[in-house]
């Protein structure tokens, strides 16, 4: 039998490929992802769902008349841009909610996510806003966002209480920096600060599938693949262009490559507490994450916003071979 990944990040700039590469795998067959492109179903997390609702908890202190918390306008990036770290410490407690089957049975789901929301900022150095906010426009706004918020972590229920055996976890989210900035970029900017702030549970197993397009073609199809009224979704969202600009005008995936000692890798060094002869020490611990670039600048990707029975053959063999050769790649890193 094949051998299967563990932990797949799926990274690349907005509107690249990521969540189409998610549909294609989802409408192969067990047996295929499994001998062809190594993969086990797939238990999936993403940090978008917490960007929308982001905007949308900004959204109804503004109807109420008090000011945004997390971002400076509707259409505009965050006040802070340590909120990307916020974003990683909810990837990593959904993470370890998966690998634990943890879920969630809670009386008000939006309510949950709003302390979820204060204690990932305070882990990434932010203050709790959500706790000043008064506890009746508090419960205000979660009566207007339950029903949906309730739909997200009935979906993150669903999948942490899974079996993970023979499964392929995917992370998926999008980081960059301004565009015509200088390399390294300043944190919190980019993948060097996000990847290093994974713990270790996601590191120890990870590996990277980068989709691969330049930032000129990423806002190109951020904008045709924009829908009115659809910032709720994965696949038809739009990222407003200032963000584009300012947070996503380049990507430092190829620069950290070429800081590895390693061809084809990421090279992370984190100090660490380790007990030795029943005293603590730190340590350095280095991880090498692989990294799998799927070259989506001639566009494999797009045409999987069709209906399934509206694909061409040949549309379908191109992203198939492009994914194979990728995933091939990552499972022999350590060979």
């Amino acid at each position: 039998m094949s051998k299967i990944l563990d932990t797949v990040l799926l990274l690349a700039l907005p509107a690249s490929g990521k969540s189409e590469v998610r549909k294609y795998l989802a409408s192969r067959s067990p047996e295929q992802c499994r001998e062809e492109f190594h993969m086990g179903q797939t238990l999936q997390l993403d940090d978008y769902p917490y960007v929308h609702f982001m905007h949308r908890i900004d959204d109804e202190l503004f109807k109420r008349g008090y000011p945004y918390v997390f971002y400076k306008g509707p259409n505009r990036p965050f006040q802070n841009d340590f909120e990307w770290g916020t974003l990683i410490e909810l990837l990593n407690e959904d993470y370890d909610d998966l690998i634990n089957s943890r879920v969630a049975d809670v009386s008000s789901a939006a309510q949950l996510l709003f302390d979820r929301l204060d204690n990932a900022r305070a882990k990434a150095g932010l203050p709790k806003e959500l706790a000043n906010v008064p506890y009746g426009l508090r419960c205000e706004i979660a009566a207007v966002m339950e029903e949906e918020v309730a739909k997200e972590l009935e979906a993150k229920n669903e999948t942490c209480a899974q079996k993970k055996d023979g499964k392929t976890v995917v992370i998926e989210a999008a980081r960059g920096g301004p565009n015509g900035a200088a390399f390294p970029l300043t944190p919190p900017h980019g993948y060097q600060y996000s990847i290093n702030r994974f713990s270790d549970d996601v590191l120890h197993n990870a590996s990277i599938l980068y989709v691969w397009v330049t930032p000129e073609e990423s806002r190109r199809k951020n904008i045709a693949r924009g829908l009115p009224n659809a910032q709720g979704s994965i696949l038809h969202h739009s990222v407003p262009m200032e963000v584009m600009l300012g947070q996503y005008g380049c990507d430092d995936m190829a620069y950290l490559m070429g800081l590895s000692d390693k061809d084809d890798s990421i090279m992370i060094d984190r100090l660490v507490t380790v007990k030795e002869n029943g005293k603590e020490k730190f340590k350095v611990r280095r991880w090498y994450l692989p990294v799998a670039r799927f070259d989506n600048r001639n566009d494999l990707t797009s045409f999987l916003r069709k209906e399934q029975k509206d694909w061409e053959d040949n549309e379908v063999n191109a992203i198939h071979q492009e994914l194979k050769r990728c995933f091939s790649h990552l499972i022999s890193f350590n060979d």
